[in-house]
């Protein structure tokens, strides 16, 4: 994720508590038998470890059994093999009408607990009740766990132990193999067809983007549309635009970014600021749509929006070759499509 969501100025979740119960009751909540909780029969008895992006090691006497996991996070653990493991899950879920929001994937959201579908919704109470063995997920910035809220972190990692991967700063296929990696420590088989039938398809469409790109020398701008602001993403910081960049897509790089490094905030008086021949528009359920931005006169005499040369972009990738290939996929197509206009 590369633009904040409206309500975030930053990637780093300030985030509000998520419960009113003590620490000591929600240990005391936690504790007791875990295998009593619904926990996969037949769980690893072989001691675990991973050493995670922080640097941290993480042992525990068994392969854990009850991960609770960033959305995202869990379908790309599910895209490599890991399902009844995940127990819960925090993050976009589930649109208004019940369906599962795009960052679940293909992971069953009526299986799982939902922790709290959106920022500030980490339920401290309903996670203690789950008795995690895991919490696992992303780490924009050095040291903070995505979606966990700041205020309750201390409360939710004393529950159990927690795992944080890169998710910036470093090319997505990077991000991908770490994701492999921990699957494969949590009994995941890289060698199931589904994982190498994804790695198949994501390597074809990488190559597809690098035609694409050397035969359609088109400039593309990563975007996102809040009411008040117009804001231009950058391709050094973003896992997915540099993988992008390296396949040779020609991606605008903005010259007064913000703190953090990750966008551009540009007043839509100035959306123009940057000549763009393509936009990847920010896709997510919080992010305004082209349905949405029409009533936006600078959106309209974008060159790019007049040539209808618009592609949806999960600004969010999932860390997995099943969730990575179909977004190659799409902007290979889109370049291929595109012609000058700026």
């Amino acid at each position: 994720m590369n633009t904040p969501r409206s309500v975030t100025p930053t990637r780093r979740g300030i985030l509000a508590a998520g419960g009113a119960l003590g620490i000591g009751a929600l240990l005391a909540a936690c504790g007791g038998d875990k295998s009593s909780g619904g926990a996969k029969s037949g769980a690893k008895s072989s001691a675990w470890s991973f050493t995670d992006d922080r640097k941290v090691t993480v042992s525990l006497k068994n392969v854990p059994q009850r991960i609770v996991a960033f959305t995202g996070t869990a379908a790309a653990l599910h895209d490599f093999g890991i399902d009844d493991q995940i127990v819960g899950v925090f993050g976009p879920t589930k649109l208004k009408d019940g369906t599962a929001d795009p960052q679940a994937g293909d992971l069953d959201v009526d299986k799982v607990t939902i922790i709290g579908n959106a920022y500030n919704q980490f339920n401290v109470e309903k996670y203690a009740g789950l008795s995690p063995d895991l919490l696992v997920t992303n780490m924009y910035e050095p040291g903070a766990l995505w979606f966990v809220p700041d205020d309750s972190k201390d409360k939710i990692t004393q529950l159990a132990k927690s795992v944080a991967l890169t998710s910036s700063r470093v090319p997505l296929v990077k991000i991908i193999e770490r994701y492999a990696e921990l699957a494969r420590s949590l009994g995941a088989d890289l060698k199931a067809k589904q994982v190498t039938d994804a790695k198949a398809r994501f390597e074809k469409a990488a190559e597809s983007l690098r035609k694409a790109a050397a035969s359609h020398r088109v400039r593309v701008l990563a975007c996102s549309g809040s009411p008040d602001l117009f804001y231009a993403s950058n391709p050094g910081v973003n896992a997915d635009l540099m993988y992008y960049k390296s396949l040779g897509v020609d991606l605008i790089v903005p010259d007064h970014l913000d703190k953090g490094g990750y966008f551009e905030s540009l007043s839509w008086e100035n959306a123009d600021k940057y000549k763009a021949d393509v936009l990847m528009l920010d896709s997510r359920t919080a992010t305004l749509q082209p349905k949405d931005l029409t009533a936006k006169p600078s959106w309209a005499k974008l060159p790019a929006v007049k040539a209808g040369q618009i592609t949806p972009w999960s600004s969010e990738p999932r860390f997995s070759y099943a969730g990575a290939a179909p977004l190659v996929e799409a902007l290979a197509k889109a370049v291929e499509n595109a012609r000058k206009v700026s």
